[in-house]
């Protein structure tokens, strides 16, 4: 950074009465929560709705269940409203692999037609897509994609592994461990001209992007509201527009089977569906108190303002950012020290003893050989968090490395 450079530091989002924007959270005080991007985090306002909703469950259950349908699709159509779709091509699913095990149940084999993920992909899905494969008698072919790829360089990596024979193509929207966007619209396109079925993991999308789905041409998009959205877990959409819609069905099969898409899905035997009844509280919680806008403006100047201060703190002066091809607001990475984090399992058990040793909730991550602090920022962070870290965790963080280095484990 230069003597001339002037850093603007984000000041922090009060609630109306003043106060800062945690206390509308019942997040442990004695945690610093530096990773909402993994399961989110639900305000109090929508978990005392949800235990309304729980209570009045539990007063009539044979009241409850046999009304839920009309209220279920009462919910969907204000969620569509929020993702800006119509409320006639969405349905409710547990989560966004859920709603990816939906479709990989609904699609019919191609004959000789492989399956092709990405090396962004998020694991649980590109699970359920080898399982597919290994059911088709074909494969998974995985698309190596730069973390520094720009939209055209990443376009062709995934084009690359496609033929006129692919039976389906699984490309995320937002990166999980990486934290970037893929072209999933030209993607898109060019799988709609050769007919070749397209899902889209939007796991991160709900609330991180304004518009999810514009200009994007799909078969079928998943999104987490309980991440970005922060609804009470449990809640995500499954949006599909075209001619699959009519083989999905829900992983239950109950009273509204016989319905037609998507109401198919507003019945799912006797499973609580009162975290999907309390999300609209939860949307409506940050629209009405800040803005969707704004909230989006604050996370991503957060997060950059984060990702500069950590990085500085690990390289003990002004950093280079990670050259990230396509970098989505909200989110950010910070090279970790060497030796540090290089495989999932090892960031993972990084990810464990920082919560215990230094009391915080982290994301750490890993691609190509290479560890990394994920970062994501939400409208209940402040700088503050992310000072603490610079000084109190990073050189912390820091002897973990040279511990690493000099025992030759990078656990």
């Amino acid at each position: 950074m230069s003597k001339t450079e002037v850093v603007t530091v984000p000041r922090p989002l009060l609630l109306d009465d003043g106060r800062p924007a945690i206390h509308a959270w019942t997040l442990d005080p004695e945690m610093r929560h530096l990773n909402h991007g993994s399961f989110g985090a639900v305000p109090l306002i929508a978990q005392q709705r949800q235990n309304e909703l729980r209570a009045e469950m539990d007063r009539a259950p044979v009241v409850w269940f046999p009304g839920l349908p009309d209220r279920v699709a009462a919910v969907r159509a204000e969620i569509a409203t929020f993702l800006r779709v119509d409320a006639g091509d969405l349905a409710l699913v547990p989560n966004a692999s859920a709603g990816a095990s939906t479709v990989y149940a609904a699609l019919a084999a191609r004959p000789g037609g492989d399956i092709v993920v990405t090396d962004h992909g998020y694991g649980a899905v590109t699970m359920g897509a080898e399982r597919l494969a290994r059911g088709w008698g074909t494969r998974v072919r995985t698309a190596r994609v730069p973390l520094a790829a720009d939209a055209e360089r990443a376009y062709e990596a995934v084009m690359a592994e496609v033929d006129d024979s692919t039976g389906l193509i699984v490309l995320d929207q937002i990166t999980s461990a990486t934290a970037r966007r893929m072209p999933v619209e030209r993607v898109g396109a060019e799988a709609a001209r050769r007919g070749i079925p397209l899902l889209v993991d939007g796991a991160h999308a709900p609330g991180l992007l304004a518009v999810p789905l514009e200009g994007l041409v799909c078969d079928a998009w998943v999104g987490n509201l309980h991440k970005w959205g922060c609804t009470p877990r449990g809640t995500a959409a499954l949006v599909v527009r075209g001619p699959l819609r009519e083989d999905l069905h829900p992983l239950i099969d109950s009273w509204n089977a016989a319905e037609p898409f998507p109401e198919r899905f507003d019945q799912q035997g006797t499973l609580d569906a009162t975290g999907s009844l309390a999300a609209p509280t939860a949307l409506d919680f940050i629209e009405h108190t800040w803005g969707w806008q704004t909230a989006r403006q604050y996370m991503d100047e957060l997060a950059e303002h984060g990702a500069r201060i950590v990085g500085a703190a690990f390289a003990g002066g002004p950093a280079d950012p990670v050259d990230v091809g396509m970098p989505v607001p909200g989110m950010r990475l910070v090279r970790l020290p060497d030796g540090l984090g290089t495989t999932r399992i090892e960031a993972d058990a990084l990810r464990d003893r920082a919560t215990v040793e230094l009391g915080l909730e982290a994301a750490f991550t890993s691609f190509d050989g290479i560890g990394y602090l994920r970062l994501s920022a939400h409208v209940y962070n402040t700088p503050a968090d992310y000072e603490y870290f610079a000084e109190e965790c990073v050189p912390v963080v820091r002897a973990w490395a040279r511990e690493a280095r000099r025992s030759g484990s990078t656990h």
